[in-house]
């Protein structure tokens, strides 16, 4: 339920608005795996939902840029 509500979420932002969260996940993704190297992390499937994350708002970035092209 969660990832249908946050798919929606994703769906009404703009391709700026989807630029900076990928940007902030792909930091969030990073400092996970530094936690992780380091022994440090505590919820190890937040690594698997950040990951998912990073290819939900990329598929989306995908459609927007062919629905644009497919417009013009």
């Amino acid at each position: 339920m969660k990832s249908t509500q946050r798919a929606s979420d994703l769906k009404a932002m703009s391709p700026d608005q989807l630029n900076d969260e990928l940007l902030s996940l792909k930091k969030e993704q990073f400092n996970l795996r530094f936690q992780g190297a380091t022994g440090q992390l505590e919820n190890v499937a937040r690594v698997r939902e950040v990951r998912r994350d990073i290819a939900r708002v990329r598929t989306l970035q995908r459609q927007k840029t062919l629905a644009a092209g497919a417009k013009a």
